[in-house]
């Protein structure tokens, strides 16, 4: 395997998001023909949670000009949400796509457990959209092959090795090989297993063509695309909903805030860089799964305890002269805090697949990336420490202490 492949038509749905916008970039770097639908949502959900990218990112007019510059070529692009069937329907009839990358999906744990609407609306957006999508592609275009971003979430951390997606069972003389048991801690990741049951069933009945990516954490500031130009900037969150772990330490350690652990840190997750992500979905792309094939591949570089995670990024803080320190919270979520982990990634290896580059490049990369923006950090600390409660409740937390 190697990359890049035969150019092929690639729908991204979530164009405008933190993988999507640098995905699309890439791909069309690479010789593919990209289209894309998006609505913004990522951009209002940051704001109604009261915080901002840290880098500053073009709007999505300006990022769609910028991709015509990079391509020379116009955009076919779908303003829209997929829980809307036309949308979908139109855009999979006109575009006729290869593939369609799916990460169009509300991606946060704690913005599904704020209350009761949160948690609806992240099951409505993320399982109609994804039915949508299913449904356009078997009455449009049935050779299409699907790629869905999943999360590793949906596995949990069962007291066993977690396979890439299926298992062989022994139960009373039978054997069979049958789907891995999801266990998802939110009403986010809940969302995701209904996705899987969803896709997994399309492809039995319609004879659908599906991969199914059990993505780890991604962090980082870098992607690959070109620098020269700001336009083609990725956002970078680092709020309690949608700055996942690393990012948020490194934005607490640039704005000299504590870097914040839930709990003891003793968690084990799956992680993996932001061009790694990238360049597994390129991988994904081709060969496509069979007709009828339902594929699942667990992508992530490797797995850390999130303290040690902290650790990493305090000694990069401190070498590159940022005064950091560790201070860890009460845990906002339900979770075991010392488990077993230990899931499967053969196939991406065997595809090819080698990290970038080392944590400890990516962690400086990331820091100096966000020095310039330490204001706009500090103007939304108060955004960083949690205070949404997976048993239901909402507790205030104290203010950030500035070193």
């Amino acid at each position: 395997r190697s990359l890049p492949g035969e150019p092929m038509k690639i729908l991204i749905a979530g164009m405008d998001g933190y993988l999507g916008w640098p995905l699309s970039l890439r791909l069309a770097a690479h010789g593919h023909v990209v289209a894309g639908i998006d609505k913004g949502s990522r951009r209002n959900w940051v704001e109604e949670v009261g915080s901002h990218s840290a880098i500053p990112i073009a709007s999505l007019d300006e990022r769609l000009r910028a991709f015509q510059d990079l391509t020379e070529q116009p955009i076919k692009f779908w303003t829209g949400d997929l829980c809307d069937y036309s949308i979908a329907k139109d855009a999979i009839r006109a575009f006729r796509p290869d593939a369609v990358v799916h990460l169009a999906e509300m991606p946060s744990a704690a913005y599904s457990m704020i209350d009761a609407d949160h948690c609806a609306y992240t099951q409505r957006n993320n399982v109609i959209g994804t039915l949508n999508l299913l449904h356009a592609i078997r009455e449009e275009n049935p050779s299409a092959h699907l790629i869905k971003l999943g999360t590793m979430g949906e596995y949990g951390t069962p007291n066993m090795p977690i396979p890439e997606g299926f298992f062989e069972v022994e139960y009373r003389g039978y054997k069979d090989r049958l789907p891995f048991p999801r266990q998802a801690g939110s009403w986010y990741h809940q969302s995701k297993v209904h996705d899987s049951n969803n896709i997994m069933m399309a492809c039995k009945l319609w004879g659908l063509r599906s991969t199914d990516i059990m993505q780890g954490v991604v962090y980082g500031t870098r992607d690959g695309t070109p620098a020269a130009d700001d336009r083609f900037r990725t956002r970078f969150d680092f709020d309690q909903c949608f700055g996942t772990a690393i990012n948020r330490f490194c934005a607490q350690a640039v704005a000299g805030i504590p870097i914040t652990p839930f709990g003891s840190g003793r968690q084990v997750r799956g992680f993996l860089a932001l061009q790694d992500s990238m360049t597994c979905i390129e991988l994904v792309l081709d060969p496509p799964p069979a007709a009828g094939e339902y594929r699942v591949i667990n992508e992530f570089e490797e797995t850390y305890k999130i303290v040690e995670l902290a650790g990493r990024v305090h000694d990069a803080a401190m070498e590159l002269g940022l005064r950091a320190e560790i201070v860890p919270v009460e845990n906002p979520r339900l979770e075991a805090e010392g488990h077993y982990y230990s899931p499967d990634r053969r196939t991406l290896i065997e595809w090819g697949y080698h990290p970038t580059t080392d944590m400890a490049s990516e962690l400086r990369g990331m820091l100096e990336d966000l020095v310039p923006y330490k204001g706009r950090i500090l103007e939304k600390a108060s955004v960083i420490r949690p205070d949404i409660r997976w048993n239901g409740t909402k507790k205030a937390c104290s203010s950030l202490k500035v070193l």
